[in-house]
């Protein structure tokens, strides 16, 4: 039976989950989804975490109850299937109830201030607001919401019968009618308003709401009438429309904007100067800028001259501002970065296990690894960075792109150093270089295994070998630079001699082979693909040695080994990161916790730690552990 793999420590954050950062009443722990999976980390370091792992999909929205005792979670699930809502008790971490009622997506959970009632509200497939009791996790009373959809709740801060839902074209008050166990809603007078509400934010008070809408305006709403009151900012809508709202302090509020700007309004009111009967609009006191859309904005601090507060962006940054209302300045600073799309690579330099790079969707970065902090970001917009690879020397990093172009990269300033036009006709999906770096061999989505020499000012094409059908996946070249090993989609492995440009032997299955590797001491291949083998190959003749089984039901994407030829690893479709003893072919310790497939994995030079990455742009590290053979026992 298969041990589980230690987990060490996560890089990502699903930014793109609204409201998905909180942080924890005890004002050390920062919560955020990360997939399927929920982390919770010390703001101040970002290698102590803890994981809560219980959805089945991707994780849609979180709340927090107010003493920060019970965590509740909702899911997306497929069409036709109620989504599960968890709720966490965080002080022994353990899953308390697991409630569904609602199809296919949680739009948003909220809880009452005194923690008895949780409020769901369905997706846009389901639209209805439920009331859950906290203890028992049984529900209590239900009612649709409206024609349109509804994208937001939240309950009053001093009372808990009371919740305000908004969404397309609509805004209510609901009061829930506990003697005949009734939600009642009351529509929003908001005059000739026509809004579509993205953001709900209640005074601590309970007097006024202030609702972002897509527009770009903020509305607040008088809450013991219900009536429109007052709009800001006064001149110039935020851009891209208010998509988060929270209060400071001062009574002022702060908006994310979809453009990422974060602007603080000034909520007090004052007679407007043309019309001292009208109210003033609420005006904008200061402003910042940071990447990607705000999707949560959490306050942190509270100090005499000014407050912090954390902001989550859908570029999956998480950023610390400090704001001085005196001073009326902003300071910002990045705390955390991560991929926002899947990852489709991963790279270690020669014989240094410190730092690796990963690439995706417009980007190359390079993290250190004990830290878990980004050193590098290399951004090259609207395009597919396929792969990337260190060169031996470690002088540049080399990578393949969407657009058919190799780009090579300073490894510390990021700077461009060549770019190859045209290296393929299609996207280039394979990379590697030489043990002397003079040369760099390429695979592309057609097919083509091109060799190119890297001379100091030029980048030449020495030969260009085509025999694959499909895609190249995989490159590996042998230590005395004499022959590689191309995988393709084709169903064919090729070996290539590197003196005289031909084939050598060939390796068939009926699969697309998606990786491929060298045993250290190169006698034998070891491949993978879509038909979920791990399969050993002889090096020489091209013969299969053993077939063993790498999954169950899914392909398998990704195969490393560690420098001594004792382990495998693999990961696939099945969000399993498994480790197998390379003699036996048995798979010794198995890693939960990718809530999308694998696409990379790979071992420190140094045999202490595993990377793996995945299609939840989360990349996951894991604690190296030797496999026991028989013959240690």
């Amino acid at each position: 039976m298969a041990e589980p793999l230690g987990l060490h420590s996560v890089i990502g954050f699903g930014g793109t989950v609204e409201n998905g950062l909180i942080l924890h009443p005890d004002g050390r722990t920062l919560i955020y989804p990360l997939g399927s999976t929920i982390v919770l980390r010390d703001k101040q370091d970002p290698r102590s975490q803890e994981f809560l792992q219980g959805h089945s999909d991707k994780v849609s929205c979180l709340a927090l109850s107010k003493s920060g005792r019970y965590l509740a979670s909702g899911q997306i699930t497929y069409m036709g299937f109620t989504a599960d809502i968890i709720i966490w008790d965080l002080e022994t971490r353990q899953l308390m109830h697991r409630m569904a009622l609602h199809k296919v997506k949680i739009q948003a959970l909220d809880f009452s201030c005194d923690e008895r009632f949780l409020a769901s509200l369905g997706g846009q497939d389901d639209n209805s607001l439920v009331l859950w009791d906290v203890q028992s996790g049984t529900a209590v009373c239900g009612s649709p919401t409206h024609a349109n959809f509804t994208l937001c709740v939240k309950f009053f801060h001093n009372s808990n019968d009371k919740l305000m839902t908004a969404g397309h074209y609509n805004l209510h008050v609901w009061e829930y009618d506990r003697p005949n166990n009734k939600l009642r809603p009351q529509e929003a007078q908001l005059g000739q308003l026509q809004r579509i509400f993205k953001t709900v934010c209640i005074d601590s008070h309970d007097q006024y709401a202030y609702v972002g809408t897509t527009t770009g305006d903020v509305l607040q709403i008088a809450l013991d009438r219900v009536l429109y009151k007052n709009v800001g900012p006064a001149k110039d809508m935020i851009q891209i429309g208010a998509t988060a709202t929270c209060e400071v302090p001062t009574g002022d509020v702060i908006v994310g904007g979809g453009d990422g700007s974060v602007t603080v309004l000034r909520t007090a009111h004052e007679p407007s100067p043309s019309n001292p009967k009208m109210l003033r609009k609420m005006p904008r006191v200061v402003s910042l800028k940071v990447e990607g859309a705000v999707t949560s904005i959490v306050l942190d601090e509270i100090a005499p001259k000014g407050f912090t507060f954390f902001v989550g962006t859908s570029a999956c940054n998480i950023y610390k501002v400090t704001y001085e209302p005196v001073a009326g300045k902003f300071v910002e600073e990045l705390v955390q970065t991560a991929h926002a799309e899947k990852i489709n690579d991963l790279a270690f330099p020669h014989e240094f296990s410190e730092v690796f790079a990963t690439c995706g969707l417009g980007y190359i970065r390079v993290w250190h690894l004990a830290t878990c902090r980004e050193l590098l970001r290399i951004a090259v917009p609207n395009l597919e960075a396929q792969c990337v690879a260190f060169t031996t020397d470690g002088k540049s990093i080399i990578s393949g792109w969407s657009d058919g172009k190799i780009r090579a990269f300073g490894p510390q300033s990021g700077k461009l150093l060549y770019t190859i036009n045209d290296a393929h006709s299609k996207a280039v999906t394979a990379i590697a270089s030489t043990s002397d770096s003079s040369k760099v061999i390429s695979g592309g989505e057609e097919g083509m295994v091109r060799v190119w020499r890297i001379g100091k000012q030029s980048q030449v094409l020495e030969a260009s070998m085509k025999d694959h059908r499909g895609a190249v996946n995989s490159i590996k070249i042998k230590m005395d630079d004499e022959e590689c090993v191309s995988a393709s989609s084709d169903g064919s492995c090729i070996i290539w001699d590197l003196r005289t440009y031909k084939r050598r032997t060939s390796l068939f299955a009926n699969t697309f082979f998606k990786s491929i590797i060298y045993h250290p001491d190169e006698s034998q291949l070891v491949t993978t693909g879509t038909d979920r083998k791990i399969t050993y190959w002889d090096a020489f003749d091209g013969q299969a040695i053993r077939i063993i089984d790498g999954s169950d039901n899914h392909e398998v994407n990704a195969l490393a080994i560690d420098r001594d030829g004792e382990a495998i690893i693999s990961g696939g479709g099945d969000k399993l990161v498994k480790l197998w003893g390379y003699d036996e072919g048995h798979c010794y310790f198995v890693g939960v916790a990718h809530s999308g497939a694998v696409t990379r994995v790979g071992v420190t030079p140094d045999k202490q730690k595993i990377v793996s990455v995945g299609t939840e742009g989360g990349i996951f590290i894991w604690d190296y552990v030797h496999p026991q053979t028989l013959a240690d026992l």
